[in-house]
């Protein structure tokens, strides 16, 4: 019987009920949308540094004139830099390092020789230690020559066959979400990549100047030893090894998780000086609501309506409201997120990578949870007021 007539009250009301609407909404929104950025931010990151899986990288030295190595790492723009495996040999001679393996980079190309154009990584499966554990969650076969495993945002599934430089690739399985620039990468063996580069260069549409491609590796990743440090290994290479550049991968991750936290504490602060100004305003507007509807609720006290009966009302009006309002607005951020996260993810330039099924459920429905609440506060106030109130003076017109 209360709830009915809370849910007239509010269909009667339908402006007032729809500024409601409108604030718990705007405040759910803020709420469920900040936090999933933070959180995908925080897990994209997470899984770069999960998927570099190596202490230390080696690039030729131009790369770090070239390219910024964070841009390397966090946006897939590995470049089309080159050194002659001689250094890869003399850099696996370094004391301290447990594991090394090489990869080669190469890029198909937009025209009519590829079907897609995207990064290709050639590995080395004996001595990978990178691409092969994660590989290993989706494919539990062997590369063969002709095999590659995609990424998971390229439109390719196991079973497919990718054309890339004339050369027929066999999908062989396709990789889960990282939020990374991994996920629009293609891999494959050492065997496959000789065969591409040699295609490439068949038809004119690669040049590696002096460097011979079957010699050649675009990167160095190292495991160090137990008993040395990622420094220690790193400066030996850079002292002895000419012409290369190592750089510690976890130094990059840290700085970019420096100015991660900053931008997270922002969001957090932007969101918190939301949620207040959004309990302000609902505070305001139920004590608006009260002043306007003294007599009403004096009229109900007359015909028999407890106070605590009057009270509970109000703030089921606030539950129903606040709940509908929070509802729509969780749901626009979830659709909002979901539906452009790829976008997010390229529009600040960093990994991102959002929370499973259960996670975002989680985080949807603590938004809710908070908004209800929030409302329920601003109620509590008013419902504790209008208790309070005298119901013969203010039927006889008196509202001081």
């Amino acid at each position: 019987m209360m709830h009915n007539l809370a849910l007239r009250n509010l269909r009667a009301r339908s402006l007032r009920t729809a500024i409601l609407i409108a604030l718990t909404a705007l405040l759910s929104l803020t709420i469920c949308g900040g936090t999933l950025l933070v959180s995908g931010l925080q897990r994209g990151l997470g899984s770069l540094e999960a998927r570099l899986g190596a202490d230390i990288m080696v690039v030729p030295y131009e790369a770090r004139t070239k390219s910024n190595l964070e841009t390397i790492v966090l946006q897939g723009n590995p470049g089309y830099f080159y050194m002659d495996r001689s250094r890869y040999e003399k850099i696996a001679g370094t004391e301290g390092i447990a594991q090394i393996s090489a990869q080669f980079y190469l890029a198909s190309a937009s025209s009519g020789c590829c079907s897609i154009p995207v990064q290709i990584i050639g590995f080395d499966p004996e001595t990978d230690f990178t691409v092969t554990p994660w590989m290993k969650r989706s494919y539990e076969g062997t590369l063969q020559n002709g095999d590659i495993v995609v990424g998971n945002d390229l439109n390719a599934f196991p079973g497919d066959t990718l054309q890339f430089y004339g050369v027929e690739c066999h999908v062989a399985a396709k990789l889960e979400k990282t939020g990374t620039y991994y996920d629009s990468a293609v891999f494959t063996n050492e065997e496959t990549i000789v065969s591409l580069i040699q295609s490439s260069l068949d038809k004119g549409m690669n040049d590696f100047a002096d460097t011979d491609p079957a010699k050649a590796v675009s990167a160095v990743l190292i495991n160090v030893a137990d008993g040395y440090s990622p420094e220690e290994v790193m400066n030996d290479i850079n002292i002895h090894v000419k012409k290369v550049k190592a750089v510690q991968t976890k130094e990059m991750i840290a700085g970019i998780a420096g100015s991660l936290q900053g931008t997270s504490d922002v969001i957090g602060l932007l969101i918190a000086a939301v949620w207040v100004l959004g309990l302000v305003i609902l505070l305001l507007t139920f004590s608006m609501q009260m002043n306007e509807r003294r007599r009403e609720f004096a009229v109900m006290r007359v015909v028999g309506m407890s106070r605590r009966s009057l009270a509970w009302l109000v703030m089921q009006e606030a539950l129903l409201s606040g709940a509908c309002g929070a509802v729509i607005g969780t749901a626009a951020a979830l659709i909002g997120m979901l539906s452009f996260r790829s976008a997010i993810g390229a529009q600040i330039g960093l990994p991102f990578l959002l929370p499973g099924t259960a996670g975002t459920a989680g985080l949807a429905l603590g938004a809710v949870m908070a908004v209800m609440l929030s409302g329920a506060a601003a109620a509590a106030c008013t419902a504790y007021r209008i208790s309070q109130i005298d119901t013969a003076r203010i039927l006889r017109g008196d509202n001081g």
